[in-house]
């Protein structure tokens, strides 16, 4: 692959470090837009993006640190070594923040930013492909497999393209939330985007190199489980909030109109 695309005066442009800066450019581009659509500050926009973004890469290396507190060395603390659900709870929380400093409806803030960060990631991901990180599969006879002999962290042996698995569900996604996001609820979009994402990354660990945590589990797996359960959670409140009580029912029942799911 192709761990440095070009030079500049002698200085080194990764593909890794592009591919995130890439992804945090598409989602300047995407939620732009959408602050511009719902006549919000279409300059909070970047300020999220970059806010999530920095805070998200220092959580996600955090997380890494004290996943591997026990045999850390000078390289742990590189440009590589990052932990994708330390970053995705520390962009979370920086979400939130900003979301409650400028007043923003959070439930639709969270909806229309789904799309955008689901294209961000599979950016990302594919920053991943070209570097050869080591974050890829396990050894594998398929067309598609892949070696990595100049990658970051070389392999002769072709293996499932693990990145790449994850780019593809990360822009079908995208595509999924992108055309429905002015006809479902927020709390259904955001719901979705949970639950898809959750799913994919569970079943790419299958394939991936990670050492088992807990019921034959990879840590990664119990993250997605969560994400799935917290976004099955919030599928569910449409169902919650029109489900009549007992007292309620015959009044309801003849009602005209309907909900968005």
């Amino acid at each position: 692959m192709y761990p440095t695309l070009f030079e500049i005066f002698g200085l080194p442009i990764g593909s890794y470090g592009v591919s995130k800066a890439l992804a945090a450019l598409a989602a300047v581009v995407l939620l732009t837009r959408e602050f511009r659509r719902l006549r919000w500050d279409p300059d909070v926009a970047t300020t999220l993006v970059l806010a999530t973004t920095l805070v998200g890469f220092l959580g996600a290396k955090l997380y890494y640190l004290a996943e591997h507190l026990g045999s850390l060395s000078v390289h742990d603390f590189g440009g590589s070594g990052f932990t994708w659900y330390g970053g995705f709870l520390a962009g979370v929380a920086t979400f939130v923040v900003i979301a409650r400093r400028h007043r923003l409806p959070l439930a639709e803030l969270a909806a229309v930013s789904a799309a955008p960060a689901s294209v961000a990631y599979g950016i990302g991901r594919l920053g991943c492909l070209l570097a050869g990180d080591g974050t890829y599969g396990t050894p594998s006879d398929l067309p598609w497999a892949m070696a990595f002999p100049n990658g970051v962290v070389p392999t002769t042996v072709p293996v499932h393209p693990t990145p790449l698995y994850e780019t593809v569900a990360a822009f079908a996604i995208a595509g999924l939330l992108w055309s429905v996001r002015h006809r479902w609820r927020p709390t259904t979009v955001v719901g979705t985007y949970a639950v898809l994402t959750g799913t994919a990354r569970f079943l790419v660990e299958i394939v991936r190199v990670n050492d088992e945590a807990v019921l034959g589990l990879t840590q990664p797996q119990l993250w997605s489980l969560a994400l799935v359960v917290a976004g099955a959670a919030l599928l569910t409140l449409p169902l919650r909030a029109s489900t009549p009580g007992p007292a309620e029912s015959d009044d309801v029942a003849g009602a005209p109109g309907g909900t968005r799911v």
